[in-house]
């Protein structure tokens, strides 16, 4: 399973949110690559799939870096499925590289994201199992924002899950997603 981090998260810290998964899961967890102070000039780190400047750029990048990537962790293991999660800002990531890369998913899962703006519509949701989750209590999303993005995601053809908790990954919702994969 992919599982790609929001703004401002570094791979090596959102990686321990899937410690809880058994053994029968691979957990590859990649870090954008713009890497910035989360404060000022010192301090903490974060990183970033992209930002305004350079967009079309960064997001052939990223799709390019993703599909390489993938092409070393195949050569290394057999996968019964594949799973693509993206969280936040990584949801974009995760279904720009769904749509416009190589790498053929068994399943995705939205947490917590918009959808790009970007991206066609038309096959979403069918041509692969699809699930997007958020939180009841998330702070980036108000009660009218939560309901349009779970609408939303619905008409796409999405399985949609609430859960009681805020902008996080929750585990049990999670493995209920996971359980319907087997």
């Amino acid at each position: 399973m992919y599982v790609l981090h929001g703004y401002g998260q570094l791979a090596k810290f959102f990686i321990r949110k899937f410690e809880f998964l058994s053994d029968d899961y691979l957990i590859v967890a990649p870090e954008g690559m713009h890497r910035y102070y989360l404060e000022g000039t010192s301090g903490r780190v974060g990183a970033s799939w992209m930002t305004k400047e350079a967009r079309e750029l960064d997001i052939s990048d990223n799709v390019s870096w993703l599909d390489s990537l993938h092409e070393k962790i195949e050569a290394k293991y057999e996968f019964d499925k594949i799973v693509l999660l993206g969280f936040s800002q990584g949801g974009a990531t995760a279904a720009r590289w769904e749509q416009l890369g190589k790498t053929t998913f068994n399943a995705m899962v939205m947490w917590a994201c918009v959808f790009p703006p970007d991206l066609h519509r038309d096959h979403l949701g069918t041509e692969i199992e699809s699930h997007f989750a958020i939180g009841d209590n998330d702070e980036w999303y108000d009660e009218k924002a939560r309901k349009e993005l779970i609408t939303f995601y619905r008409n796409l053809g999405y399985k949609t899950h609430e859960f009681s908790g805020n902008h996080d990954i929750d585990q049990e919702c999670l493995k209920d997603i996971l359980l319907t994969l087997s």
